[in-house]
């Protein structure tokens, strides 16, 4: 099972040099994987949570490619409905090319309201069109047009999410669900893959609450969580260190000292 993380790409403390630093540090440490969100529109909504500057996903990983040698890049979750779909496919693959094929596509359908208005994209159709463009997406690399084909990881956890999953993706990529709704989905519904995003934020003490998120808590628990989530098929699992302050970017040491600790105790306890 191979480790990820997801990089804050917005906020007051991220700057190109920090970026930098995140990518040395992530690859640095052992993890397979690098992930940034999307945000076209910093629209007051989204700014409570993820502040400018926001550097666009594409952007930045084709910079971060540059700079890394075997870390896999990715998306978690480009908002699909925000860009033509014949665009996002062509990005999609020459990232992927470019990079010597370390390109993964995380989609989603999105939750700003106010950010679909100022792009001009219906909020009530997003689902719609996040089917359509999948298929679009599908077709283009399969003709040639655009690249790929790219592993997609469908993220979401509603109904009408998990049929996208099984139609169109490579894996599942819930973010943030507790352990116990991931294993009662997969129960009922056999997908292509398994690529949960889960917190990360390591407390001294055990944390005892029945609604403990995936990820939080002592390192024996997150070590377990990780072990659980192996067990349920998980080929990736990446961890989340953001917990909603913007302030917390002008502060990455935190973060990457807990992933630190469990980049250390995951290589010890899986020879």
């Amino acid at each position: 099972m191979q480790l990820g993380v997801n990089v804050p790409n917005f906020g007051p403390g991220t700057d190109p040099g920090v970026l930098r630093e995140w990518a040395r540090t992530v690859e640095g440490l052992g993890f397979d994987l690098l992930m940034v969100s999307d945000h076209v529109a910093v629209t007051p909504d989204v700014a409570q949570r993820y502040p400018e500057p926001f550097h666009e996903p594409f952007t930045t990983l084709s910079w971060l490619a540059g700079i890394t040698t075997g870390l896999r890049l990715g998306t978690t979750v480009l908002v699909l409905p925000y860009r033509n779909p014949l665009l996002a496919a062509r990005m999609a693959g020459t990232l992927d090319r470019l990079s010597g094929g370390r390109f993964v596509l995380g989609v989603g359908v999105g939750w700003a309201r106010q950010e679909f208005d100022a792009l001009g994209v219906p909020f009530g159709a997003r689902g719609r069109l996040t089917d359509e463009y999948l298929g679009t997406l599908r077709e283009a690399w399969r003709t040639g047009g655009g690249g790929g084909p790219v592993p997609v990881w469908v993220g979401g956890h509603s109904e009408a999410a998990l049929r996208r999953t099984v139609r169109f993706g490579d894996a599942w990529h819930p973010l943030r669900l507790p352990l116990d709704r991931m294993r009662s989905v997969l129960a009922e519904h056999p997908m292509p893959g398994f690529a949960p995003r889960i917190a990360l934020r390591l407390t001294a003490a055990p944390v005892d609450e029945p609604e403990r998120p995936a990820g939080v808590g002592s390192i024996e628990q997150v070590l377990d969580d990780l072990h659980q989530l192996r067990a349920l098929g998980a080929e990736t699992v990446v961890f989340d260190p953001y917990h909603g302050d913007p302030e917390e970017t002008r502060r990455p040491q935190a973060a990457w000292q807990d992933l630190t600790t469990v980049a250390t105790h995951w290589k010890a306890a899986t020879p």
